[in-house]
């Protein structure tokens, strides 16, 4: 059985030159280096650092573009492609993307990241020895993640999506903090990978931070208006909601509360924007 694992750095030497590229040795096994993959001149009897990999033949191959994401090593890769019944593909800088099954990814296809999304991942090896993606672990992140200091309460923050509960949303901040937006703090689910800006409510004892998605009360009027505004406008000018209507009506329509529904209509209304008539709401005409 071969020493030689895909996902892993070797020091090889240079053994034999071919027209394509490199064979490359331990002593008892070669591995080819294609041109493709080389980096600067070989020589025969040379030292080389490579990362090995199985190609698009599943042949192990070797790389002089050492990946900073290697079996037992972590980062942000971005995804390429997305298939329902397989899952995501990913580039860590190889010829060949690595698959992230869909087996850990969301239940809900919608929650899958898109490309250009970023997953927080190392690599992994089947019984077969072929490479795959694997998500970090809860454990994983806080051991990369760094402590906030309660200077951070109130900022503005970003950061990507590495998590998703029912409770909630955890992200890791661009700063490297471990963020969490409980499901009352925000109006819609973002995707895994997603990148995501939120404002620091809490700072916590262990250094995670509280995020909200939500505005501050003072910007929300005109958050929860422009919402109202977009809907009437899908509609021709008209709903059948005012501000008598019934609190579940009105989350099941627009996510908000009654009293934030109400205070963006009255905003609206004293801005003349909007008029009521038996229990409809009509946008003004000019």
């Amino acid at each position: 059985m071969s020493s030689l694992k895909p996902g892993v750095v070797a020091e090889l030497t240079a053994d034999q030159e071919m027209p394509y590229g490199f064979f490359l040795t331990d002593g008892e096994n070669r591995v080819l280096l294609h041109h493709s993959e080389m980096t600067e001149e070989l020589q025969e009897g040379d030292a080389v650092t490579v990362f090995l990999y199985h190609d698009k033949e599943v042949r192990l191959a070797a790389t002089m573009r050492i990946p900073k994401i290697q079996v037992g090593y972590y980062g942000w890769a971005e995804v390429v492609d997305k298939h329902e019944d397989l899952g995501v593909f990913v580039n860590i800088g190889l010829p060949k993307d690595i698959l992230v099954s869909g087996d850990d990814l969301p239940k809900f296809f919608s929650l899958w990241p898109e490309p250009g999304d970023q997953l927080f991942m190392t690599l992994n090896r089947d019984k077969q020895d072929r490479l795959y993606g694997r998500l970090a672990t809860e454990n994983i992140i806080e051991q990369v993640a760094r402590r906030a200091s309660s200077e951070m309460n109130k900022a503005s923050i970003q950061g990507r999506v590495y998590r998703l509960l029912r409770v909630g949303t955890f992200f890791l901040s661009e700063q490297g903090y471990r963020c969490f937006v409980h499901e009352n703090e925000r109006r819609e689910e973002p995707r895994l990978g997603q990148m995501v800006e939120g404002r620091v409510i809490d700072v916590k004892e262990d250094g995670s931070l509280n995020v909200s998605f939500l505005p501050l009360k003072q910007d929300k009027m005109s958050d929860d208006a422009e919402i109202i505004f977009e809907y009437l406008l899908e509609r021709n000018g008209s709903m059948p909601y005012w501000d008598k209507s019934l609190p579940d009506e009105i989350k099941d329509r627009f996510n908000m509360s009654k009293a934030s529904f109400k205070r963006a209509l009255g905003m609206m209304m004293k801005e003349g924007k909007i008029y009521q008539e038996d229990g409809w709401t009509y946008l003004k005409k000019d």
